[in-house]
């Protein structure tokens, strides 16, 4: 995708990343996770970095006026740990039904990008489908072709 993506750093391992969100609420710093589920299948988390604890928290709302360029970075992430690990699947979803909705509306905004490098799937009624726009998914496998 043509779109802005902050700088971020990655783990030995490529399984963590860690960027910093630029807004009007400061810096914040954001973490992207890959966790084995299984061999080859990994759920792909995000969140905020609570520096003080060390915990991450996918709940928190930054409200950070920088939504597009986050996820632009996560898209960046993603096809970064794909390089490294190109045979994945990665499975996402929101914490919340609002979250997963926008990275539905995401997904469709960027699709013909999108899909030049990775196969998108979509869980329906709970069945696995090649991603449509206008239609309400409940979560997300990616994969690069």
């Amino acid at each position: 995708m043509n779109l802005t993506n902050y700088d971020y750093l990655a783990s030995d391992s490529s399984l963590d990343y860690i960027f910093e969100s630029i807004g009007p609420r400061g810096n914040i710093k954001k973490v992207v996770r890959f966790d084995k589920i299984e061999r080859g299948f990994y759920n792909l988390g995000f969140g905020d970095l609570n520096e003080k604890t060390g915990i991450v928290s996918d709940m928190t709302i930054s409200n950070n006026e920088d939504t597009e360029k986050i996820l632009a970075t996560i898209a960046a992430i993603t096809s970064h740990f794909t390089g490294i690990y190109p045979h994945s699947l990665i499975a996402l979803k929101g914490t919340t039904a609002a979250r997963t909705r926008l990275y539905q509306m995401k997904i469709a905004k960027y699709f013909n990008e999108i899909d030049l490098d990775f196969e998108i799937r979509g869980l329906y009624n709970e069945k696995w489908e090649h991603f449509k726009k206008n239609k309400n998914y409940d979560a997300f496998t990616v994969w690069r072709e």
